[in-house]
Order: C-alpha cells, then sequence, then structure tokens
C-alpha cells in the first residue's frame, strides 16, 4: 500500500467526477475533486494462465497503455457501501491515480450504493446510458451483481471485478485478494496465538462471519475452517455461537456479539471475525460488559486505521494487510487495457474466477498478517504514519 496523497472521501450517496486534466460536475446532487498524485508501478505476481471468453473484442495488447492513452470519455468505479471504509479511503484513490497515469484523457466517476443492489443496479443503467467506457465493480451484493453484468454485456460495456466478486454474467477481469487466502491468514493467526482455555480446558468461541450468500465469506470461512476446523473436531475449541452479519455491517456484527454474550453468561475466551467491521462490531458489544481486551477478537481483515489503533490497544489480535494500490493499480492497468479494446494484461493474470456464467481472468493478490509486531509494516507501506496510528495512545509501547 503506497501513500497516493490525499484521499478522496465520498459522504454517503455523493458521486465523485475525477478527472486527470480538468475537473467537472457531475450534476446537481455530485462533487467534483482532483485526480490523486501519481500512483507507482505494481504488477501481480504469478504466472499468466488466463482462460475464458472475454466481452470485449478487439486485438490483444500487452498492456492497453499506450492505446489507452488516446482514449477520452469516462470509466465508472461502483463502491458497494460505506461501511467497508478501505474502499473509499484507499482503493477509489489508488484506482484514480493509476488512471491518471495510463488514461489522462479518461475521468473516473466514482459512484457509492450504500449497501443497496438496487441502488448500484441504478447507477450501473445510468453509466451505461451515459455512455461509460468501462465499469469497475465492487458488488454491493456478489449474488445480486448478474444484473449489473448482463446489463453492461448487452451495450458492449467490459466489467472489472473488483475484489467482490461479480457472478453470474460476463465479467472481462476479475481483481480480488483471494478470499480463501485471507481466511486462511486468519485461521493461521488464532490456531498459532490461541486464548487462555476456560476452567474445563475447552477454548469457548463465537465466530461472525461476512455477508450470507457471499461467495467471498464462503471462501474466506474455507480457509478460516482449514486451520479451526481440527481444533474443533479435537475438542481443544468449542463453538458456543456463530452467524452472519447481513452486508458485512458492524451495527449487524455488534447485535450478534451481544446475543452471544447473552447467551453464554459472558462465558467466551474469544471472537473470530471475519475483517475489521465484524471485529470492531465484536468490540463494541464487549465495550458494553467491560470486556474489550479482556476477550480477543481475532479475524480482521482490511487493516483499517480503527482496527490497527485496536491492535494497539490490545482489544483486536490483528488483521489481515492488503495492499489496495496494488489492487487499484492492476484494476487500473486491466481496464487500460479493457477500454482500449485490448485483452487482459497477461502479466497480471494468474488463474481464472468462476463466476457460475464464465470462467474469467483473474489477478489473484497476496495478503499478510499484521499484528504488533509487524505493525511497522503498515506505515513501510504508507498506509498510515505512525501519528496516525498513535494519535492519544501514550501509554502504548509502540507509540512511545
Amino acid at each position: 500500500m503506497k501513500r497516493f496523497g490525499v484521499p478522496v472521501l465520498l459522504a454517503a450517496g455523493t458521486a465523485f467526477l475525477v478527472t486527470a486534466c480538468t475537473t467537472s460536475p457531475a450534476g446537481s446532487d455530485s462533487t467534483s475533486a482532483a485526480a490523486a498524485t501519481p500512483a507507482t508501478a505494481a504488477a501481480a505476481s504469478g504466472s499468466a494462465s488466463a482462460s475464458g471468453a472475454s466481452p470485449v473484442s478487439g486485438p490483444a495488447s500487452a498492456s492497453g497503455a499506450a492505446a489507452a492513452s488516446d482514449v477520452s470519455g469516462t470509466v465508472t468505479f461502483l463502491l458497494p457501501n460505506t461501511t467497508t471504509t478501505r474502499f473509499v479511503e484507499h482503493d477509489a484513490p489508488a484506482f484514480v491515480a493509476a488512471m491518471k497515469e495510463l488514461a489522462p484523457n479518461v475521468t473516473v466517476d466514482i459512484q457509492n450504493a450504500e449497501g443497496q443492489s438496487d441502488k448500484q443496479l441504478a447507477q450501473a443503467e445510468t453509466a451505461i446510458n451515459s455512455g461509460t467506457k468501462a465499469i469497475v465493480l465492487t458488488a454491493a451484493d456478489p449474488s445480486l451483481s448478474g444484473a449489473v453484468l448482463q446489463k453492461a454485456a448487452d451495450a458492449n460495456i467490459p466489467v472489472i471485478g473488483y475484489e467482490h466478486e461479480a457472478l453470474d454474467g460476463p465479467v472481462f477481469t476479475q481483481v480480488i485478494f483471494d478470499p480463501y487466502k485471507v481466511g486462511v491468514a486468519q485461521g493461521e493467526y488464532f490456531a498459532q496465538n490461541l486464548p487462555p482455555a476456560g476452567a474445563d480446558g475447552v477454548i469457548t468461541i463465537g465466530r461472525v462471519y461476512g455477508n450470507n450468500g457471499d461467495n467471498y465469506t464462503t471462501k474466506d470461512l474455507e480457509g478460516q475452517d482449514s486451520e479451526i476446523k481440527p481444533l474443533i473436531e479435537s475438542g481443544k475449541i468449542e463453538v458456543a455461537c456463530e452467524d452472519y452479519a447481513t452486508g458485512w455491517d458492524p451495527a449487524a456484527a455488534q447485535q450478534l456479539t451481544e446475543q452471544c454474550l447473552t447467551k453464554t453468561q459472558n462465558n467466551i475466551d474469544a471472537v473470530v471475525a471475519m475483517n475489521d467491521g465484524t471485529a470492531s462490531g465484536a468490540i463494541a458489544a464487549l465495550q458494553g460488559q467491560g470486556l474489550a481486551g479482556k476477550i480477543p477478537v481475532y479475524g480482521g481483515q482490511d487493516a483499517n486505521l480503527d482496527a490497527l489503533r485496536f491492535i494497539l490497544t490490545g482489544d483486536q489480535t490483528s488483521t489481515v494487510f492488503k495492499d489496495y494500490a496494488l489492487e487499484g493499480e492492476t484494476a487500473a492497468k486491466i481496464t487500460a487495457a479493457a477500454i482500449s479494446g485490448g485483452q487482459p494484461p497477461s502479466d497480471l493474470i494468474n488463474g481464472t474466477f468462476d463466476n457460475n456464467a464464465m470462467a474469467a481472468p483473474a489477478a489473484n493478490l497476496d495478503v499478510k498478517s499484521v499484528d504488533i509486531t509487524t505493525m511497522q509494516t503498515v506505515i513501510d507501506a504508507g498506509l498510515y504514519t505512525k501519528d496516525q496510528l498513535c494519535q492519544g495512545l501514550t501509554d502504548v509501547d509502540f507509540c512511545a
């Protein structure tokens, strides 16, 4: 993750038009912002092994960058919600910065669905009717994303799936931090850093998953279970409560954790969440009972600022670090290829993704766990400064 200038912050329901050369209003309910500073070049690792049909025809291109520099028009980036703050604070600015370098005459129109699939579909329809060159889609609900894909395909507009899987329709490429690897990283960290067992010698946990039905949730859970299930089967771990947080909403995660605490009379030894948002909801529930920092919360992902500060204060054990700048830049390079009539760049594609309609070329990106002992990682990557992490935390050793 690299710093890329001042983050583009989107208020709920706000559209930002970000242009490489000039800014322009997006209408009465829109706001304009200057493009971020240029992003550094980066590419996903792995060998080329793309397969599956592409919804965009045209000659193959190594990156699409040369032709993309001559393209003008608009590319639309559809964000899923405002509760997963990384998309607004990091991914969108990284994508904008990279597009500025690759296609300086292209405007990036950023829209946020605020967790509503029907709103996201309407945003996609507006973009299609306005002649957008491509759509970068982070689905509000992947299980309902097929409608966007089909409408885009009917208009011969390429769609690049971004992080959340784009399912049930044609996809130019899926760019994603492999959710199975995320789950493995979460499960490994938990298995290697178990909390103390209860009086009966068993570690009793509550589990808070992501949105039910999301392929990301399913794959993340498979990854977690590759490490946690053997501990359950051995009798070392007992799951007292488990449920899905609708829309990955921290408020839903808080409610589920509160219900778990009530059910067990506060007798759990840990909570295993699935991202920083669900972890923060669990922490809020524990704070309500005076148990934050006493009952550890595992399973973070996204390296949000609040989560990193929770790690420093001992309320959360770890998070999964994702290089948002890398993902944004990778998506921009693939978008540049799409709008110039090329194919997904072979140096970025390292697998395929079955989205129920096709084997889409995939750029799978790697992840790593970060805890208090490796906090310097996010500073070195430029995600946050030490001052941001440590503001008001003068009693934390790391911040001394």
